[in-house]
């Protein structure tokens, strides 16, 4: 019998089908290889959701695991936590064999550091969430961020050696969990605010993308100033340097706040409603995209030789397709196929 789901949970679950999108259409423009590209409002739109749809991600992952442990008892939480972990390190490893740049299998280091850290209090756990962020430009000094990496093709050599796999994990993969780490932290953060609240909703969205324009205002300016470092005070997801980090951050709480606000005053709409569906089983239509949304696009011979309208035309049919099975699945089943084996082999 499924449960009522309540409003603030619903604006979640449209954050989360926002990200989900967000996804499909940055990791099948680089499924297809298409790196720039004509209509420019279409290039300019590509650019926007690259690495800010994954940070969203991984803040309403923290949201979503900070609440979720919140009753448990703290060795319940620690053990079941380390069974997602080893859960998701082990789909997201199959996931990687045929989409390298996989971010599943990084969630399970995450959930790690999030439980160790989930007694501090608020102000200790934003200090941890600083530090980490300070933590990767500093360490980027004394270790060579661009080790393994061939830029052109994106292949990362070494990766199957216990040297290259801890360095792609932890330091200079597509989602390392230092400085990632800090995304969850942040979601976890969130979760402890009055999230039901309409101020805090609207803080959530002014402070965000107040945050956001500053990070991307102060990379301009430093950028100009001194050009030479322009990788340090850069905002794009790799590397992830601090002002990205801000502007991951600002962009994802903006959108949150957004969706709470959208939900709680429309959430009765026919057509928003459409939408939530997919927010609550993200996992499965996550790996769907990869296994069967990109097998057909092989299948089609486009994952070579397309542009941008073809990879915006491929992820938007996708998208319309997952919706719907979304809407179908959730009239008979209360959690989507991979969330349900998850908490089957979990629990």
């Amino acid at each position: 019998m499924k449960t009522q789901t309540s409003p603030r949970l619903e604006g979640l679950d449209l954050a989360r089908c926002l990200a989900l999108v967000g996804m499909v259409l940055v990791n099948f423009r680089l499924a297809m290889g298409v790196e720039h590209g004509k209509p420019t409002w279409l290039a300019h739109a590509f650019e926007a959701l690259q690495g800010r749809s994954a940070a969203l991600f991984v803040v309403l992952a923290g949201m979503g695991f900070a609440m979720g442990l919140r009753r448990l008892a703290r060795s319940e939480a620690i053990a079941l936590t380390l069974r997602r972990s080893i859960f998701l390190v082990t789909l997201g490893m199959l996931n990687f064999l045929v989409f390298p740049a996989d971010i599943i299998h990084y969630y399970g280091v995450y959930f790690l550091v999030g439980v160790v850290l989930l007694p501090l209090g608020s102000r200790a756990l934003l200090g941890c969430m600083a530090g980490i962020v300070v933590a990767f430009p500093l360490l980027s000094f004394f270790l060579d961020y661009n080790q393994g990496w061939n830029w052109t093709t994106l292949e990362y050599a070494g990766f199957w050696t216990l040297p290259g796999f801890l360095r792609h994990l932890l330091f200079n993969g597509f989602h390392p969990a230092l400085p990632w780490v800090a995304f969850l932290l942040w979601g976890m953060f969130l979760a402890r605010t009055a999230l039901h609240n309409t101020r805090t909703q609207v803080a959530m969205v002014v402070g965000g993308a107040a945050c956001a324009f500053l990070a991307h205002w102060l990379s301009a300016e430093a950028i100009a100033l001194w050009p030479a470092y322009a990788d340090l005070f850069g905002v794009s997801p790799m590397p992830p340097m601090p002002l990205y980090m801000l502007a991951g951050a600002g962009v994802a709480t903006s959108i949150i706040g957004l969706c709470l606000v959208i939900v709680a005053r429309w959430g009765q709409f026919a057509g928003l409603r459409l939408l939530l569906p997919a927010g609550r089983m993200t996992l499965t239509l996550y790996i769907a995209h990869i296994f069967i949304g990109m097998g057909v696009l092989e299948a089609m011979g486009w994952l070579t030789g397309q542009g941008l309208v073809q990879v915006a035309v491929a992820a938007t049919t996708y998208c319309l397709l997952a919706l719907t099975f979304a809407c179908v699945w959730t009239k008979f089943f209360e959690h989507g196929p991979l969330e349900w084996l998850m908490r089957r082999l979990t629990r």
